[in-house]
């Protein structure tokens, strides 16, 4: 993929989260993941430089969106495949939470694994200098210890973000109990898992089960990165289980790495909507906006961080 393609595929996440951003905090949760998929659909198209299949589609979606999974998008340029969440967060963003943000990442063409909407992940994701000592098979208190040895410090000193949700009450425990803390986040496992990935985030290890479309988008981030993570299906119900055989997936219970994820030359940018464990949130002024993106190419592990100013030619609409 052009190297210049990078900047037009951070202002696709721009656009979408200046639109989601101006729903921030007013109540109605469907108002800024509506406007986010709204802009981003039309930025996506607007692409010249690319063609493709959307692999990972807007977790919300519905049969006929234009960024549901299967969708074509474009009709010039190389083919590639498409990951997008055009509102990762959408119900903290419209409450004022964190870790709201517009992600789209961009692979060889057959790179994202094909996975159906709506299904689960168990992940385990930090900086790359884990792998070997980290695994998804491991006892959490096990990838606690091996990765403290990997820093070069105590478990108490390790921090783990883990999405707050009933499910994992079990695993928040059983981190406690092997001495390390742990930081709860309403919603946004990409943005946790870029965040245990990157040294000096505040965030050396994300675990818990979260949605697939998040955790391809993930992998796609991390690979960019240098960081490590492994995921595998945790199938709900036998729905979920007939859903992934018809996806190709016969044994859901394996364990994926980056690779299998995210494969070949990847393209990741996300823009942040609220601030969160990686980027800032977009903040308004008279006459524009401020946007916190980062776009990195995993073909030369180049992490770009932007911040751009943004001018209005018309009053906003508030």
């Amino acid at each position: 993929m052009e190297r210049n393609l990078a900047l037009e595929l951070v202002r696709v996440t721009e656009a979408a989260a200046l639109a989601a951003a101006r729903e921030n905090g007013r109540g109605d949760e469907m108002a800024p993941e509506r406007l986010a998929s709204e802009a981003i659909g039309n930025a996506l198209s607007s692409l010249a430089l690319v063609q493709g299949t959307i692999v990972v589609g807007d977790p919300q979606q519905r049969e006929g969106d234009v960024l549901a999974t299967g969708s074509h998008i474009g009709s010039g340029g190389e083919v590639v495949d498409i990951a997008v969440d055009p509102l990762e967060g959408g119900v903290s963003c419209a409450l004022g939470g964190p870790n709201a943000m517009s992600v789209t990442a961009l692979a060889d063409e057959g790179g994202f694994l094909r996975s159906p909407p709506h299904t689960y992940m168990e992940k385990v994701a930090t900086i790359g200098a884990a792998a070997g000592a980290v695994d998804l098979d491991n006892s959490p208190a096990e990838n606690l210890k091996n990765l403290a040895e990997v820093c070069g410090c105590y478990v108490g000193d390790l921090t783990v973000v883990i999405l707050d949700r009933p499910r994992h009450d079990d695993l928040i425990d059983t981190v406690r109990a092997a001495g390390a803390r742990v930081k709860l986040i309403p919603h946004g496992d990409v943005s946790a898992a870029m965040a245990a990935a990157r040294k000096g985030s505040g965030v050396d290890l994300l675990m818990g089960t979260g949605g697939a479309s998040q955790g391809i988008l993930s992998a796609a981030a991390l690979k960019c990165m240098g960081g490590f993570m492994q995921c595998r299906f945790v199938p709900r119900s036998p729905a979920d289980k007939d859903a992934l055989y018809e996806f190709g997936i016969r044994d859901a219970g394996r364990k994926l790495g980056l690779e299998e994820m995210a494969g070949g030359n990847i393209m990741f940018a996300a823009t942040g909507v609220t601030d969160g464990e990686y980027l800032k949130g977009v903040k308004f002024f008279k006459g524009g906006a401020v946007t916190h993106s980062v776009v990195m190419r995993s073909a030369s592990k180049t992490v770009r961080l932007l911040e751009t100013h943004h001018r209005f030619d018309r009053a906003p609409d508030y």
